[in-house]
């Protein structure tokens, strides 16, 4: 599972097997380590950030900060995720 970058002491990661078909863009937070039931934020076409879940439980102050580097590096996230799969599709 490949870390894009971390936050303080949460990672923000892919799941290299993110589904098939390939499900579109998005990344998965968790404190600590990768957990399969992690927050997962879509990345939208404008680059912004579309919440799917907060299974970590992430408090919503620590959660919209996180969404705003998320929105802040999409170009990074969006270009790491091609360069591992391959393609690009968009939640919205």
């Amino acid at each position: 599972m490949p870390q894009i970058f971390k936050l303080g002491s949460y990672w923000v990661y892919f799941w290299t097997n993110e589904g098939e078909p390939l499900e579109p863009i998005h990344v998965h937070i968790a404190e600590g380590k990768p957990l399969p039931n992690a927050t997962k934020i879509w990345i939208t076409k404008d680059g912004k950030c579309s919440l799917a879940n907060n299974n970590s439980k992430i408090p919503a102050v620590t959660l919209n900060k996180f969404m705003r580097v998320i929105e802040v590096r999409s170009f990074e996230i969006i270009s790491k995720w091609k360069e591992i799969f391959g393609e690009v599709k968009f939640y919205c």
